[in-house]
């Protein structure tokens, strides 16, 4: 478990138990229908599709879905397993198998939005990456989710290229990725 904060603003990160599945479903959720209530769509994530209950559900099993909480959740998802579409990439770190955390599916509740959260879960995942061994951590995201982009950028994270993605074999899309050192 990790701890940033005050007590007015506290974060707690830890893995997540069988529990905290309803609270992600909900993070999943409010993030979509914020999304389709602001007509600002970052993600390109479809209601029903991904992310959905199965996807943290498989997660919590595998043992590598995080939570956070501030008065509420946040949740991301933490392993080694690359999308084919990564193999077709030039990173700026070479390595393989396990010597790759990759990011998926970081979401914080739309209302805790302007506090930060997606630093520290940034900052939690460099760590768990530098007890792992890695030697890298890497990342893709919508292209239109200048948000996160610019997160990781701040963060360090360097930009390798787009790749077309067959998003959960239904829809193509465009994908930018990052990669940052583990250090």
């Amino acid at each position: 478990m990790v701890i940033w904060g005050n007590k007015m603003d506290e974060l707690i990160i830890r893995k997540a138990v069988e529990t905290d599945i309803d609270e992600v479903e909900k993070i999943y959720n409010a993030v979509l229908d914020k999304e389709k209530d602001s007509g600002k769509v970052y993600t390109n994530w479809q209601k029903g599709l991904y992310p959905t209950r199965n996807d943290a559900v498989k997660a919590f099993k595998d043992g590598t879905l995080y939570v956070g909480e501030i008065n509420g959740q946040a949740c991301v998802n933490l392993n080694h397993i690359q999308p084919e579409e990564y193999f077709k990439l030039n990173w700026s770190i070479k390595a393989d198998g396990k010597e790759v955390l990759v990011i998926h599916t970081l979401c914080i509740s739309p209302e805790f939005a302007g506090r930060k959260i997606g630093e520290r879960f940034v900052a939690f995942t460099d760590k768990l990456a530098s007890e792992l061994k890695c030697k890298t951590i890497r990342l893709d995201t919508y292209e239109g989710n200048i948000p996160a982009a610019s997160l990781y950028k701040k963060m360090g994270y360097k930009y390798v290229g787009s790749e077309e993605f067959n998003f959960q074999n239904v829809i193509m899309e465009t994908l930018i990725c990052f990669d940052k050192a583990v250090i």
